[in-house]
C-alpha cells in the first residue's frame, strides 16, 4: 500500500480527514427530511461525514487510479474554466457534473453505483472548495511551494489541506459547531451558483493566499489572515453539497392553487 501511495500525483489530495468530515456533517445539517432519509437509505450506517474521505482512502487500490485527476482542475492565472484546456481524463468539475446526471438517470459510468456516486460527490464538492484544488498549472496546486508550518516541513497545499485545520485543535463535530452558522440568505445564494462558479471562487482565493516569494515559514500571522476564508469554504462546500442532494432526493413542494 505504501508503495502504491508513493506513485500517486501529490496534487490529488484534498482537505484532510477533518476537513472532509466537516463538509459532510454540514451537508447533513442542511438536508431536507426527505433527502436525509434517502441518503441514509443509500449509505446505511455510514454518515456523509464518515464517507466523505472514501475517495482518498481508495487511492490505496490501483484499480481506482483513473480517479486521481478527478480531484482537481487547472485554471491558469488570467483564464477561466471556459477558456482553458480540459484534460481528456476529466477533472473535478466534469466529474461532479456527470455524477449528478448519473444519479438522476440511474446509469453509471464515473461511479459503479449510487452508493459510490454519493460518496464521490461528498468528497469532490469539498475538494473543489479547497482553493489549491483549482491549480494554476505551474506548481502542482501549491505542492511545489515548500514552506515550514510552525517550524515543521510542509508545503502550501498541505497547509490548506490540513495544517490550518489541525492547528485549531478541534474535532470535526466541534469544528462544525464553530462554523455552521449560514443565514437563510447565504444558503439560497450559495446553492444557486454553478459548479464552475465554485471553481472560479477557488481560483480567485488561490491568487491571494500565496505567501511572499521570500517567505520560508508560516505560523500565527498566516492563520490569522486566512482562517476565516478557509472556514467559509468549508461551510460553502457543505451547504452546496446539501443543495445537490436536496435537489436529487427531495421532491419539490407543490404549491396550492
Amino acid at each position: 500500500m505504501a508503495f502504491a501511495l508513493l506513485l500517486l500525483p501529490v496534487q490529488v489530495f484534498g482537505w484532510g480527514q477533518t476537513g472532509h468530515r466537516v463538509v459532510g456533517q454540514i451537508a447533513e445539517n442542511h438536508l431536507h427530511a426527505e433527502a436525509a432519509a434517502a441518503v441514509k437509505g443509500i449509505l446505511g450506517d455510514e454518515s456523509l461525514a464518515m464517507c466523505a474521505n472514501w475517495m482518498d482512502h481508495i487511492k490505496s487500490n490501483r484499480a481506482y487510479n483513473h480517479m486521481n485527476p478527478w480531484h482537481y482542475c487547472t485554471i491558469p492565472d488570467g483564464l477561466t474554466y471556459e477558456t482553458c484546456d480540459h484534460p481528456a481524463e476529466g477533472d473535478v468539475i466534469e466529474t461532479i457534473t456527470q455524477l449528478i446526471q448519473e444519479i438522476k438517470t440511474g446509469s453509471y459510468s464515473k461511479a459503479e453505483n449510487e452508493v459510490m456516486a454519493v460518496k464521490m460527490l461528498a468528497h469532490l464538492v469539498g475538494d473543489l472548495h479547497q482553493p489549491l484544488h483549482v491549480g494554476n498549472g505551474t506548481d502542482k496546486g501549491g505542492n511545489d511551494r515548500k514552506i515550514k508550518w510552525f517550524g515543521e516541513s510542509s508545503n502550501l497545499h498541505r497547509v490548506w489541506d490540513s495544517d490550518l485545520i489541525d492547528h485549531q485543535q478541534l474535532s470535526y463535530t466541534e469544528y462544525v459547531a464553530w462554523v455552521d452558522h449560514a443565514t437563510a440568505a447565504q444558503v439560497t445564494e450559495w446553492q444557486s451558483s454553478s459548479v464552475v462558479d465554485w471553481a472560479h471562487e477557488s481560483q480567485a482565493i488561490r491568487m491571494g493566499i500565496y505567501p511572499a516569494a521570500d517567505a520560508t515559514s508560516l505560523g500565527y500571522s498566516y492563520n490569522y489572515d486566512h482562517i476565516e476564508t478557509l472556514n467559509k469554504r468549508l461551510l460553502q462546500a457543505g451547504v452546496r453539497l446539501a443543495g445537490i442532494l436536496n435537489e436529487l432526493y427531495a421532491k419539490p413542494v407543490k404549491k396550492k392553487k
